[in-house]
């Protein structure tokens, strides 16, 4: 019997061939087919371990009786987009923004709907109990092409507006959206430019897309483009930079949106946010009267707060961005539209973005669980906190552990930005860790 598998914050992760392995696929695929009586959707990314587990996926579900269609290459929120078109079920192989080496599965509920918690154990439950593939010399099965345009169409009618004039740079990531975005971004008229966009099974996410955005913002200032876009892997998430070159990330975004939903008396319902988001956006979006919520890390979180509340719009620091009337998760590709829209509407990224708010100082540490001691965080922090006199409401200290690396995240923020760096320098230093996140 094969070890017992749990869910994370974003499906299963791990090393491709050690902890994500073909029998795994295989039994998620049989495991699926056990719960849904829909047919599923199987998408996955670039990196080089991607096809043969999505193989073993769709033999899994063929061999528990579901009725499978191959997607191909296609990002997480796509899959999401075609069974929701479809009425169906998803699974993606991708591992987002980690390194090629990883790899990952996660499981879309019909509708292309996160999995809510019942569902999510009775998955894990069945795979679990799924038998191994009597062989893992898997079949092709042929790719469904006509899903990527009907998915580029799709989002072009949720997001309609005239942003022909607009100079864009793209980052793929070298990741599952170095297809799709060509066709959405130039078929709206703008004048693009690609970086990344060439796979080649290793160098998705490498120095490149949302996690690095170096050449991005060397790009956009080399072209004095109006707006810079960067996705990561799987294009569930969106970083930004501006057309001063300042990068631009979920905070910046929801608070723009916020504001200009609220002007607009559309998606101002609330705003749902993680404990992540700055405490500047708090401080910016109070003088509006929007209600903010705030959720546990991961974007399931913030979308389950949304339907408890049928509130519309939430997101994450990451570029996690949920706009729940237009899509069943996050989409960067769907994000990137929408902010090319806001700023074909209201002008510069830069000026919007330095008029509506200012970003508390913050810091985020990531430290290897193997060596990490929250006593020594703790000591540390109010050791600090009494040295500097930084009364409770002026600063904020998060640690948790990460939901998809062997890392514990420490996220400092205060008024104070010389307290900051003392607290960033000093915890470095303690735990030999060379560089912030």
């Amino acid at each position: 019997m094969a070890m017992p598998v749990r869910f994370g914050t974003d499906g299963i992760r791990g090393r491709a061939y050690e902890q994500i392995t073909v029998d795994l696929a295989y039994r998620l695929g049989r495991a699926v087919a056990s719960v849904f009586s829909v047919p599923v959707f199987v998408g996955y990314d670039t990196r080089e371990s991607s096809p043969e587990l999505a193989r073993a996926v769709l033999a899994g579900l063929s061999d528990g009786g579901a009725t499978s269609v191959n997607l191909g290459y296609f990002t997480t929120p796509g899959v999401a987009v075609i069974a929701q078109q479809r009425n169906g079920a998803g699974i993606v192989v991708s591992a987002s923004h980690n390194p090629f080496y990883d790899n990952g599965l996660k499981v879309l509920g019909v509708g292309g709907a996160k999995l809510d918690h019942a569902t999510e154990h009775a998955v894990t439950l069945a795979l679990n109990e799924a038998p191994s593939p009597n062989s893992e010399d898997f079949n092709d099965v042929p790719v469904d092409v006509t899903a990527e345009h009907d998915y580029a169409v799709h989002l072009r009618h949720l997001v309609p507006g005239d942003i022909s004039a607009l100079r864009l740079v793209l980052d793929c990531a070298n990741g599952a959206a170095s297809h799709v975005a060509h066709e959405l971004f130039e078929g709206t008229g703008a004048s693009v430019t690609t970086l990344h966009d060439k796979p080649n099974g290793r160098n998705i996410n490498d120095h490149c897309g949302s996690t690095d955005v170096t050449s991005l913002v060397a790009k956009v200032k080399e072209l004095g483009a109006d707006l810079g876009l960067a996705f990561d892997g799987d294009a569930d998430r969106l970083i930004a930079v501006d057309d001063e070159g300042h990068v631009r990330d979920g905070d910046d975004m929801m608070v723009l949106f916020a504001l200009d939903f609220r002007a607009r008396h559309v998606r101002d319902e609330g705003l749902v946010v993680t404990t992540m988001s700055n405490l500047g956006l708090r401080q910016a979006l109070a003088p509006s009267g929007l209600q903010l919520v705030e959720t546990d890390v991961g974007d399931r979180n913030v979308l389950m707060a949304l339907e408890e509340r049928t509130w519309s719009f939430g997101g994450e620091q990451s570029g996690h961005l949920i706009f729940r009337d237009l899509a069943p998760t996050g989409d960067g590709l769907l994000t990137g539209l929408m902010l090319c829209d806001l700023v074909a509407r209201h002008g510069a990224l830069s000026l919007q973005a330095r008029e509506a708010w200012r970003r508390v100082p913050q810091a985020l540490i990531n430290i290897d669980k193997t060596i990490f001691d929250d006593e020594k965080v703790r000591v540390l922090y109010e050791e600090l906190r009494a040295g500097f006199a930084v009364p409770d409401d002026d600063v904020r200290l998060l640690v948790r552990p990460s939901g998809t690396e062997p890392v514990v995240r420490v996220m400092i923020e205060a008024l104070d930005a010389e307290f900051v760096t003392e607290f960033t320098n000093q915890l470095r230093s303690i735990f030999a860790v060379s560089s912030v996140a």
